[in-house]
């Protein structure tokens, strides 16, 4: 049943976030992916007839954001009139729109910005943040860091960046690793553990980095380490090899970052090839898809740690009835008038209404292309 309430203007924005330095530098010197110096952000913003708005987006770390942004401009028209809450019909209409480019991928994630702003909208009508809507299960979420730990930064600076971060109420650690010499990978873990302690949480991340034999060769040699987790040992779609390493290793296995379905975790969390899932809720095409993925992983025990966007994604994990961590990514931080706050280990859930983030006057510098759709009067 349709309430009085109908959207009746949607504005699209491409923003190019600059990054003050380039991430993943390490993968374009062994010939894999370029480095990352920029994201292309695909924003939607929603108003309804009564007077309601919504904030939503998703993003592109390499190459998609202007195709995101060509897809999004074929679609939207379509919300125009649309009941808000009805945010599952909506979706499956413009899913139908552009049936023939696939539900999966950059068409899912173009209609994963809209998603996003119409639970922003829905919980900012409700007077409710996000987490309490979706039904929350703690205030503040255990987060940790990746910054400062890249492969080519020398290991008594990653050590320096680990304290600081720890200083700063950060929970835990992450550490690049995935160098072509399993041996420097073992020594830089050896070393930032040694240097924090046992007690503090310490990740591994080898960013798909790594063939079946090394990933089990080194994985062994890096369970002495008492990890919380080893982090994308394998390509995102190697599910066999996965659970193989899963099952071999004593250090649990967390993937799923760069999946961009429901459909690809359920091959994931059926194959038992990881005990943490990391699904992003961009990539995945929204809050509806990755809540989805939440109740599979919920149903099979998993941990869940949600990838980048630290502003959403803080509201999904503290709606997960299960543990869950949360990556603290500073990246994003320059879109929002609003901060996300750090303290005791963990990321405070915000209270404010929605998402609690609203667009800078910076992010409008960075925006090349900005189109609205209205409801003729």
């Amino acid at each position: 049943m349709r309430t009085g309430d109908r959207i009746d203007r949607v504005r699209l924005s491409l923003v190019f976030l600059p990054l003050s330095s380039p991430i993943n530098g390490e993968n374009a010197a062994i010939g894999r992916r370029p480095p990352v110096t920029e994201v292309a952000f695909l924003f939607a913003e929603l108003g309804t007839t009564d007077g309601h708005a919504g904030l939503g987006f998703s993003y592109a770390t390499r190459a998609g954001g202007p195709g995101l942004y060509a897809h999004g401009k074929e679609i939207v028209p379509l919300l125009l009139g649309e009941d808000p809450n009805d945010i599952g019909r909506v979706r499956e209409k413009l899913l139908a729109a552009g049936s023939s480019v696939g539900r999966t991928g950059l068409a899912a994630q173009a209609i994963g910005a809209v998603d996003v702003g119409l639970w922003d909208l829905k919980a900012k009508r409700a007077n409710l943040s996000l987490a309490k809507l979706l039904g929350s299960h703690r205030d503040a979420v255990s987060c940790y860091t990746t910054s400062g730990g890249s492969l080519s930064v020398p290991i008594e600076q990653v050590i320096d960046n680990a304290k600081r971060s720890l200083e700063l109420g950060v929970g835990g650690i992450g550490i690049a690793v995935g160098a072509r010499d399993s041996a420097r990978d073992v020594e830089r873990v050896r070393a930032v553990r040694e240097a924090l302690g046992d007690d503090v949480p310490l990740i591994a991340d080898a960013d798909q980095r790594w063939q079946r034999v090394q990933a089990s060769r080194t994985g062994h040699r890096l369970d002495e380490f008492s990890l919380l987790w080893l982090a994308e040992p394998l390509d995102a779609h190697d599910t066999k090899g996965h659970a193989a390493l899963n099952a071999a290793l004593a250090t649990p296995i967390a993937t799923g970052s760069a999946l961009t379905g429901v459909d690809e975790h359920w091959q994931l969390i059926s194959h038992d090839a990881a005990d943490i899932v990391r699904p992003d809720a961009a990539m995945v095409g929204g809050i509806t898809p990755f809540l989805r993925v939440a109740a599979l992983a919920d149903q099979h025990h998993l941990m869940l740690a949600p990838h980048f966007a630290t502003e959403l994604h803080v509201h999904l994990a503290a709606a997960y009835p299960g543990e869950a961590w949360v990556g603290h990514v500073d990246w994003l931080a320059p879109l929002f008038n609003e901060k996300v706050t750090v303290a005791n280990g963990a990321v405070l859930v915000p209270d404010r209404p929605g998402i609690g983030f609203t667009l800078s006057e910076r992010s409008r510098v960075w925006t090349t292309d900005r189109i609205e759709f209205a409801e003729s009067v």
